[in-house]
């Protein structure tokens, strides 16, 4: 990203899957920072995980460090919470947000037993107090 010209350039193409393995029916739904900036997430719809980057701060290359089962089906949406701390994993197909603690070390996702049941779940966003 070049803030001055507003422009964006690919540095690489990566994989989302253990492996590099291309999956029939694998797909990413969504892909985001951590705020730190050095982790990324992406979904894969198929596989059913959320794949874990590190980002090197030098040349903004990522490296697939792991893949995290969503706690369900079909991990259309996933957002994390605006301090970093929280992932949560809408699984369209088994009607479950799934909350996972990020570690801010490592951007491990941890399970922390907590979920909500909600009819085929598309979307996660954080709203701004008032």
């Amino acid at each position: 990203w070049d803030p001055k010209a507003g422009t964006m350039k690919e540095i690489e193409t990566v994989s989302t899957l253990a492996g590099g393995h291309n999956i029939p029916g694998n797909s990413t739904a969504e892909v985001f920072f951590a705020p730190s900036g050095k982790f990324l997430y992406g979904s894969n719809r198929g596989d059913n995980t959320i794949a874990i980057f590190s980002v090197d701060s030098t040349t903004g290359k990522a490296k697939l460090i792991g893949n995290q089962p969503s706690g369900g089906k079909t991990p259309r949406c996933f957002q994390l919470d605006p301090t970093g701390a929280f992932l949560l994993a809408a699984n369209q197909d088994t009607d479950n947000v799934v909350v996972f603690r990020v570690n801010q070390t490592t951007g491990a996702l941890t399970p922390t037993g907590h979920s909500v049941s909600i009819s085929m779940p598309v979307c996660v966003v954080f709203m701004p107090e008032k």
